[in-house]
């Protein structure tokens, strides 16, 4: 990081002006004024054509059970209902495993493995009477043994759903046995809903010849594309996968939107008329994976100066009935359970434990965040056992650049800006100050109780399976000289297709009315990745560039011939294109160009450089680079009832070149609230019988606008271009700051750490809702917080 960074601050405004040296730019998002006025489309806002059938699950009612019998002579007879259809009535593949272990049907027929596992679909003239017809099957199972979580899963000696990890480094068993002090402990982790505005939906219209065209709220068109077509046993080119815009993904529409799509397609191709699948939320929440609850054990060495000798982890996860993407989720965990922390000897392992509960999936840090919870857990044992202020212990971890700087993984950091950062927003929040008046408060508060913690943010980018790396755009430029560009990624309110129109005005020298952006679909770039990892800009904005770039090269080289000047001096400027001393309108260059016969069309491609990874030997480099940043969070807790308040939140966040920074600080803004409501507020709860007790929003708490910090200071740190040659030296910025919601938790902590003086570590388990809050401040005030 260069000398002299500054901030920059989230009072920017969303306007047309050049800011951070011209590189980037704060234009509002693409849709929007469209969102305000309500006129923004998405799927059931489409016109629903004359025919159109309507779609209900019927859901199973056990957790694990052999399906004995299954009489749906009521529900065809019930009003309305055109068609019932059963696994028997799938065509294809009854399969949509997105990582092809076939351990995922999309309609369950001998077995049912979780409780709300979709065994039929009824389709009727309107969703009511689909609704009220899938209530009247009647269905008689033989009960088998269910699993419901971690404890069980080990002692019945679970199968895994995926291959056990270990990333090592080093001899951390050795280094432990002689380390100068050494702890143990156990943290569990709380799942997450996605909780998107817009639940799972698909809308399915049958062509000819076979064709299908589903408008799916995807995340992952072409694997929507794939699956479609495996389960209707056609060739892909039949099927055709068109998103416009979700209303929310957070990474629940990655693989989770298939089976909507899927099951819409089929009864489409099953009867000829256009069907329709949107499921109700107590369905969805029912129905859908979450993210991944963890129980992590840890085994830590140190110095008396708080430095870390060695570290064993064992991270062990809920993961469900099935594969989904519970791997390379759980694999993700271990590449972040040293977040911004360099562990001489090392060895963490995995534990992917199948489980008779919603097959768990992506979700918005895809496993990062639980492994980062462990580290900062670890940093704080140190800093409670040594009386060290937990600051210090994190400042003396850090990696380093020239040394201290190998991951667990065995790639080197080149990177490291954790040691500067760090300290920059200690000062510019003032925490060393406001930390000893918050321990001057809480030795005089016999009720409310403060607290403050700071805490980094290393984030690995890029896709671990390496082929999703890559990208494909489609750009046309028009004789009037508008542009339509078309790439690969979804929006579901992130901005990037935002951002991509902001690459082709760059390079074109045009303003927001000239560029358009056309619905994703498959039949235009083909054979896309999922927008995911927090890779949608990275890749397609490379991809959209490069598309770009051949049209320039062959308008550059076109204009040169024609005005009888140099090709270097033709450029695309706001004010149009220049030939040496002449200044001509966009337009009239395309319009010739035409005339000329030089295409003004072109697929743009992209793959990510440098990286690899082996799964079985837990080496390699899997990420491209890291985004980093720090927060500081200040809470405050009433001991009477357990509820707690963010006073103040302050955020230094790494973009690199911001490609928008209105739209990044919003990204870090709303990151950095549901990190902190995974970690405070939302809570899954399935009783015995393996039911999900929280499937509404009645009875599962998002973070509300009364949760948001009462100060809240977000900053993006300039003059810190990715070292990287991605998309004009930006970076990534969807996951990264969900991270730092984990200062809260820490926070949180803190406060509960006054209660005996600060002589122990809490030991709090997540999510902190009041009552864990609660049942933590009784443990502490009978003395039975562990000791170090």
């Amino acid at each position: 990081m260069a000398d002299g960074n500054s901030f920059a601050s989230s009072a920017t405004t969303a306007d047309n002006g050049i800011v951070a040296g011209g590189a980037s730019r704060s234009l509002r998002h693409e849709s929007a004024a469209m969102h305000v006025q309500g006129s923004a489309s998405y799927i059931d806002d489409l016109p629903e054509p004359r025919g159109t059938l309507h779609l209900v699950p019927g859901l199973s009612a056990r957790a694990h059970a052999r399906v004995l019998s299954m009489d749906l002579e009521p529900v065809r007879q019930a009003e309305g209902v055109v068609g019932v259809y059963t696994a028997t009535d799938i065509p294809g593949e009854n399969q949509i495993s997105a990582v092809g272990k076939g351990d995922e049907p999309l309609l369950a027929s001998d077995l049912v493995s979780f409780y709300g596992q979709p065994l039929f679909v009824v389709a009727a003239t309107t969703r009511g009477a689909a609704r009220r017809a899938a209530r009247l099957a009647r269905i008689e199972y033989e009960e088998l043994p269910a699993i419901l979580d971690v404890a069980q899963a080990r002692e019945a000696g679970s199968p895994m759903v995926w291959r056990q990890m270990e990333m090592k480094r080093g001899d951390a068993v050795g280094a432990l046995e002689h380390a100068p002090r050494r702890l143990s402990g156990r943290i569990t982790v709380g799942g997450q809903e996605h909780f998107y505005l817009e639940g799972q939906i698909a809308f399915a219209r049958p062509g000819e010849e076979g064709e299908v065209h589903v408008i799916s709220s995807t995340q992952h068109p072409t694997e929507t594309q794939h699956m479609i077509a495996h389960v209707l046993d056609r060739p892909a080119n039949l099927v055709t996968t068109e998103i416009r815009r979700m209303g929310g993904g957070f990474g629940g529409k990655e693989t989770q939107a298939n089976t909507c799509a899927c099951l819409a397609a089929l009864v489409a191709d099953l009867t000829g008329r256009p069907a329709k699948m949107r499921l109700d939320r107590d369905d969805d929440m029912t129905m859908t994976g979450k993210r991944h609850d963890f129980v992590i054990d840890y085994d830590v060495g140190f110095t008396d100066e708080g430095r870390i000798v060695a570290v064993d982890m064992v991270l062990a996860a809920r993961c469900g009935w099935s594969a989904d993407l519970s791997g390379p989720v759980i694999d993700r965990a271990l590449f972040h359970a040293d977040n911004a922390y360099f562990y001489p000897d090392v060895r963490l392992r995995s534990e992917p434990l199948r489980t008779n509960t919603q097959s768990n999936t992506a979700y918005r840090g895809f496993g990062g965040p639980q492994g980062v919870v462990a580290a900062e857990r670890v940093i704080d044992e140190i800093a409670f056992a040594t009386g060290l202020d937990p600051l210090e212990v994190r400042l003396r971890n850090v990696y380093g650049t020239l040394d201290r700087n190998v991951t667990p993984y065995n790639m080197v950091v080149e990177d490291s800006i954790s040691a500067e950062l760090v300290p920059q927003l200690a000062r510019r929040c003032d925490y060393a100050r406001r930390r000893d008046a918050i321990r001057a408060f809480n030795a005089s508060s016999p009720y409310l109780r403060r607290g403050i913690a700071l805490t980094p943010v290393k984030f690995g980018i890029s896709f671990t399976a390496t082929h999703y790396n890559q990208a494909g755009a489609l750009v046309h430029v028009y004789t009037d000289g508008s542009v339509q560009v078309n790439h690969g990624g979804t929006e579901m309110g992130q901005g990037l297709h935002t951002k991509m129109v902001q690459v082709a005005m760059r390079e074109f020298g045009l303003s927001t009315d000239q560029v358009r952006i056309t619905a994703t679909t498959t039949g235009k770039v083909p054979n896309t990745s999922a927008t995911a990892a927090s890779s949608g800009a990275d890749l397609n904005g490379m991809a959209v560039l490069d598309a770009v770039r051949r049209i320039k090269r062959r308008l550059v080289a076109f204009a040169a011939a024609h005005w009888n000047v140099g090709e270097d001096a033709v450029r695309f400027l706001p004010d149009g294109v220049h030939l040496g001393e002449k200044v001509i309108p966009f337009s009239h260059l395309t319009r010739q160009a035409y005339f000329a016969r030089v295409s003004l069309s072109a697929n743009g491609f992209y793959k990510t450089p440098k990286i690899s990874w082996n799964g079985e030997t837990g080496q390699g480099r899997p990420f491209y680079y890291f985004a980093y940043g720090a927060s500081c969070s200040e809470v405050v807790i009433d001991l009477l009832t357990g509820e707690t308040k963010i006073d103040r939140v302050d955020i230094l966040h790494d973009a690199g070149q911001s490609l928008n920074p209105a739209l990044d600080i919003g990204q870090v803004e709303g990151g950095f609230v549901q990190g902190a409501g995974w970690l405070t507020c939302e809570e899954l709860v399935w009783d015995r019988a393996g039911r999900l007790r929280t499937h509404a929003p009645s009875t599962y708490k998002i973070p509300a606008c009364s949760d948001r910090p009462r100060i809240f200071n977000v900053n993006l740190l300039e003059n810190a271009p990715n070292r990287e040659q991605t998309i004009f030296r930006s970076k990534a910025v969807g996951e990264p700051p969900f991270v730092h919601g984990v200062s809260v938790f820490m926070a949180i902590s803190d406060a509960l750490a006054s209660l005996d003086g600060y002589r122990t570590c809490p030991r709090l388990d997540a999510p902190a809702t009041p009552e864990m809050i609660l049942r933590t401040v009784e443990r502490i005030r009978h003395g039975n917080a562990p000791s170090t």
